[in-house]
C-alpha cells in the first residue's frame, strides 16, 4: 500500500466557506482511500458539516482562533498573526506534519504568508503560479500567472523547467512540450527578454521537455503543446480573458438554447452533446493553482468555487504529492 498522504486544509477561506470546504472533503473522501485531512478552522462551524462516513481516523480539526479575511491585505493578513487557518495549515507543512497545503482564501495573503514560512528551491528566484486548461487534446500547465509582474531569462527558463515537472507528476506517460507565450511565432518577435529566453532553451540539451518555441495566444488550446510560459503581467492577462471568453460563450449558448420554443426544442435534441461541451469546459474540473518554487507544494482552490471544484484541487493534491512534485523540480533544476 503507498504511503499516506496527509493534507493540511484552510477551511475558511473563499465563498459560502467553510461549508463548501468540508463538503469538498467529504466528497473526495468517497474516491480516495488513502488521504487524511489536516482541517483548520473554527471548530464550531464545521463541525457540523462533516459526513458521518468521514470516520474519525480518517481526519484531525485543529481548531483556530482567527481567519484571514478576504478584504485583507497580503501585509495585514501576515500581521494578523500566527492564530490564523491559512498561517497554521501552512506552518504544518512547514513542520513536516503535512504533505501539501490548499486554501481557497485570499490569494495575496496565502502568497505572503507561504513565502514567510516556506524556503525556495535552491536556484529557484522566484515563485510562480502555475495552473491546468483544458486544450485539443488534453491539458495545459500555464504559468506565470501572476506572481511576478516581471521576470527575466532566468526565471523564465526555471519556470519552464518546474512546470515541466508539474506536467510530468500530474501526467507520468507523456512528455513535456514547452512554448513561450508571444506576439507571434517567428524568432525575431518579441521583446529582449523573451528572444534571449528562447535562445537559452533552444540551445538546451536536455531530457526534461521537448522546446518547440513560441505560441500566439489564438494556439493556445490547440494540444500542440501542453507547457505554456510567460511572465506574471501577461500570464494574468491571458487567464483573465480567457476565463471571460468562456464565460460568455457558455451564457450566450445557454440564452440561445432557452429563449424560445425552437431553441428549447434543438437543446433537447443536443442535450448529449450539450452536456459534453458544458463538461469540458466546466472550470471546477481544473481548479487549483500550483504555487512552484516552494519546497513545500502549496495550492490555490478558486475563491469562488462550489465544493464538487474543491473536491476536485484536493484530487489535484494528491497527484501532486504521489507524483513527487518537488523531488522532480530539484532534479530538474540540478
Amino acid at each position: 500500500m503507498s504511503k499516506k498522504i496527509t493534507i493540511a486544509i484552510d477551511a475558511m477561506g473563499g465563498d459560502n466557506s467553510p461549508q463548501k470546504v468540508i463538503e469538498g472533503i467529504n466528497l473526495h473522501n468517497k474516491n480516495s482511500n488513502n488521504i487524511f485531512y489536516k482541517i483548520f478552522g473554527d471548530s464550531n462551524k464545521i463541525k457540523k458539516f462533516i459526513s458521518k462516513n468521514l470516520s474519525t481516523d480518517k481526519y484531525e480539526l485543529i481548531d483556530c482562533r482567527d481567519e484571514v479575511k478576504g478584504t485583507d491585505s497580503a501585509l495585514s493578513a501576515a500581521k494578523r498573526g500566527k492564530e490564523t487557518s491559512m498561517w497554521l495549515s501552512i506552518d504544518s507543512v512547514k513542520n513536516k506534519q503535512s504533505d501539501i497545503v490548499i486554501s481557497a482564501g485570499n490569494t495575496g495573503a496565502l502568497f505572503v504568508i507561504a513565502k514567510l514560512n516556506l524556503n525556495m528551491i535552491e536556484n529557484i528566484n522566484k515563485p510562480a503560479l502555475s495552473g491546468l486548461w483544458p486544450n485539443k487534446t488534453g491539458t495545459n500547465i500555464v504559468l506565470d500567472l501572476g506572481a511576478n509582474v516581471e521576470c527575466d531569462e532566468k526565471n523564465l527558463v526555471d519556470f519552464s523547467l518546474m512546470g515541466s515537472a508539474l506536467f510530468k507528476a500530474l501526467f507520468p506517460n507523456e512528455t513535456p512540450k514547452v512554448a513561450l507565450l508571444n506576439i507571434g511565432s517567428e524568432e525575431i518577435k518579441g521583446n529582449e527578454i523573451i528572444k534571449n529566453t528562447y535562445k537559452k532553451l533552444n540551445n538546451q540539451n536536455n531530457k526534461i521537455f521537448d522546446f518547440k518555441g513560441y505560441i500566439e495566444g489564438n494556439e493556445m488550446m490547440k494540444g500542440d503543446v501542453n507547457v505554456i510560459v510567460t511572465d506574471g503581467f501577461t500570464g494574468n492577462i491571458a487567464l483573465k480573458t480567457a476565463e471571460g471568453t468562456a464565460n460568455f460563450i457558455t451564457s450566450e449558448l445557454k440564452k440561445a438554447m432557452t429563449g424560445n420554443f425552437v431553441g428549447k426544442l434543438s437543446s433537447l435534441l443536443n442535450i448529449k452533446n450539450l452536456n459534453k461541451f458544458k463538461k469540458r469546459f466546466d472550470p471546477r474540473l481544473y481548479n487549483g493553482a500550483i504555487l512552484l518554487g516552494l519546497d513545500s507544494p502549496v495550492v490555490k482552490s478558486h475563491g469562488s468555487t462550489d465544493f464538487v471544484g474543491f473536491a476536485n484541487s484536493l484530487t489535484l493534491c494528491e497527484k501532486i504529492v504521489s507524483g513527487n512534485l518537488i523531488d522532480k523540480i530539484k532534479q530538474s533544476i540540478d
